[in-house]
């Protein structure tokens, strides 16, 4: 009698955003976050959540959808502490399906970040519909860092040993999994995976660091994460919808303190910077170019200066963007960056 009384209350949402222009509403915050809710516990029928997905995905997500969606991951989903006294840590919010056309350089910010004391919080999860991109799993294990494995508690031990963290969803999220049969089957993100840009396992105050590739997406996540008490606050147009800065393009940059929202536009030819944002091909030739950027050479040494140049800046590690890139190109320089790399691998082998 419950499974149908939930059916039903799930088909009232299904009816409310799945109507045409005159008739169609969005749902409000209690009822996005009962609606996946119950989608996650795998209530409704798999034709009601594949129309549901498909449904809201045409339409677009209200602000309070995606606001109730959040209220249901941070209820279910893992929870991240920071110790006491440490650092609030950068939560990067990127694409959950990965990268197929750029080269990442988000692994070796986060190395940059967290040897300049700068702790870094991570999540994601396997290879994933629809684009099936290189994972962030996939990308440090190819330098020697296995993050798989581990319970939600090793992650928090190590997080406050080593200020990084890396929420895997197949091990510390597995309800969420269940969603991944229907992103396949409909052929296109649904709007979870916009809102999975704007989640975080970690309780407490952070710098929350998300990308995007539309304006309107922007606004949308702007506005979603006012509704969640969210204003530290920095977008992103990055390669891909990631948090990856182009150092080929202009560099935009949004920042939100309080509900005001200041556009940063940086040009890196401006800082006397001339490169090139290397094509994706495969992770072997990845993982080359990733260890000679920590060894000072390559072609990915200035993309990774200049990414870890301007998140030191915005996380106030530094005071300015000129700082933060003789910092970062310092700390390369010095081996700091590639000591962290080995530092993680000796911690995760020792667990």
């Amino acid at each position: 009698m419950q499974e149908n009384s939930d059916r039903e209350r799930f088909k009232s949402y299904l009816r409310k955003i799945g109507s045409g222009e005159q008739t169609g509403r969005g749902m409000s915050r209690a009822e996005s976050e009962d609606a996946l809710n119950l989608i996650l516990k795998g209530i409704p029928s798999p034709a009601q959540i594949g129309a549901f997905m498909i449904a809201h995905r045409i339409r677009r997500p209200e602000i309070q959808e995606l606001a109730g969606m959040l209220d249901t991951y941070l209820t279910l989903g893992p929870k991240l502490r920071s110790k006491n006294k440490q650092r609030n840590p950068i939560c990067f919010g990127m694409p959950f399906d990965g990268r197929v056309r750029t080269a990442p350089i988000y692994p070796l910010t986060t190395l940059l970040l967290i040897s300049a004391g700068q702790p870094v919080i991570l999540h994601g999860g396997r290879k994933m519909p629809v684009k099936y991109g290189v994972t962030t799993e996939e990308l440090f294990r190819s330098l020697g860092l296995n993050l798989k494995g581990l319970t939600i508690k090793q992650v928090e031990n190590g997080f406050w040993e080593n200020n990084f963290a890396f929420i895997y969803q197949p091990e510390h999220f597995q309800i969420a999994e269940t969603l991944i049969q229907y992103r396949e089957e409909i052929g296109k993100r649904p709007p979870i995976a916009s809102m999975e840009l704007l989640w975080t396992a970690h309780q407490g105050k952070h710098l929350m660091i998300t990308g995007f590739v539309h304006p309107p997406t922007e606004e949308r996540h702007c506005k979603t994460l006012q509704i969640m008490n969210e204003f530290n606050v920095i977008t992103i147009k990055g390669l891909e919808g990631s948090t990856d800065l182009s150092i080929r393009h202009s560099s935009i940059i949004g920042r939100m303190r309080d509900d005001k929202l200041k556009r940063i536009i940086l040009k890196a030819k401006d800082y006397d910077y001339i490169a090139e944002d290397m094509s994706w091909k495969n992770v072997d030739e990845w993982r080359d170019q990733a260890l000679q950027a920590l060894n000072n050479e390559g072609p990915l040494k200035k993309a990774l200066e200049w990414n870890g140049g301007i998140f030191l800046w915005l996380s106030g590690v530094v005071n300015n963007l000129e700082e933060g890139l003789f910092k970062a190109k310092a700390l390369i320089a010095s081996g700091s960056t590639k000591k962290t790399l080995k530092d993680l691998s000796n911690w995760r082998q020792n667990i």
